[in-house]
């Protein structure tokens, strides 16, 4: 891997100072593992971030405890640290954990949901749409991210949120290569605008479904995550 650590879009002006060196740290890997530029099995080098961030490995260590903490990172002794890589099985339990997850937040924000949330899940619609119809894949992951991230937040359930924001934060690796499969990203569209719909209908059991269906990896989409996973060893 040989992309450096670069500061998060957002932080990139003198507020970033005044954030603990060891946050920004983990917020920058965060970004890195999520947007891709780091990888599943990818190993992290503790001296090249210190170099980078022109610090010692103190604040290093301490975000890569924070991001072991919330599963992104693995510690094997003797090794090194590397970027979580989750077996099948392991990655269909999560898979299966986050469907319930996010059709609970759902479920609620057709109960909870106000004026200013249905206009964020909205706005977070067309611009998918956009993205989408311009063809531009990587741009349609991040406006995916957002817009599931606005169902969260239309939940009112903080907890939730923050549980489901990190699952979601381990999965985005994964997510993000089902959605280069052949006609993915329409069919996710397609079920976008339905959750969309019902979630503005209040049709909690519509919503609550759909984004089951969503979510969980079932069928051919079975099939092209174990794809995507051999193409993940081979590469190495």
């Amino acid at each position: 891997m040989t992309s450096r650590v670069k500061y998060p879009q957002d932080m990139r002006n003198g507020d970033a100072m005044s954030i603990p060196t060891a946050q920004r740290i983990r917020l920058a890997l965060e970004n890195d593992i999520v947007d891709g530029r780091y990888h599943p099995g990818d190993q992290i080098d503790p001296d090249r971030i210190a170099a980078d961030y022109g610090c010692s490995r103190t604040p290093v260590r301490e975000a890569l405890q924070m991001l072991e903490a919330s599963g992104l990172l693995i510690v094997q002794p003797k090794r090194g640290t590397f970027v979580t890589k989750l077996g099948m099985g392991e990655l269909m339990q999560r898979f299966e954990l986050m469907a319930e997850l996010e059709a609970f937040c759902a479920r609620l924000a057709c109960r909870r949901a106000e004026a200013r949330d249905i206009a964020r899940i909205v706005q977070s619609l067309q611009a998918c749409e956009t993205a989408a119809e311009a063809g531009e894949s990587d741009r349609y992951y991040a406006e995916n991210t957002q817009f599931h991230q606005a169902i969260y937040r239309a939940a009112h359930n903080p907890f939730l949120e923050t549980e489901t924001l990190r699952l979601q934060a381990m999965l985005q690796p994964y997510r993000r290569r089902q959605l280069q499969a052949q006609g993915r990203v329409r069919r996710s569209l397609d079920e976008h605008r339905v959750i969309a719909d019902a979630i503005r209908a209040a049709d909690e059991e519509t919503a609550a479904r759909i984004m089951t269906e969503h979510v969980l990896v079932q069928g051919e989409r079975f099939q092209d995550l174990a794809a995507m996973l051999e193409g993940l060893d081979s590469a190495r």
